[in-house]
């Protein structure tokens, strides 16, 4: 993402404020959508949420990759788990 030059914005009454359209459109957001905001340093960092998880699935793909599990083990272990987790709870063999 290019960087711009700063943009003021101002906290009103309700501790609201208006993110400019060029801010909007930078981070790809539209009304609606959800912001993680954090501050670190005494800097508000505001990031689309959508950008969060996409990064918190990019890690989870990599730590996969990194162990050697495929899909198809993990969804084996699933099925056994739950059949396991169904004869305990409710005496069924499925």
């Amino acid at each position: 993402m290019k960087e711009k030059k700063p943009a003021d914005v101002i906290l009103r009454p309700k501790r609201q404020i208006t993110l400019p359209r060029e801010v909007c459109n930078q981070l790809g957001i539209q009304p609606g959508d959800i912001l993680e905001v954090t501050v670190e340093d005494c800097t508000l960092i505001a990031r689309p949420r959508k950008a969060v998880a996409l990064e918190a699935l990019k890690e989870i793909q990599q730590a996969f990759d990194r162990s050697g599990v495929t899909e198809q083990v993990l969804l084996e272990a699933g099925r056994r788990i739950r059949r396991e987790v169904a004869g305990e709870r409710y005496g069924a063999n499925t």
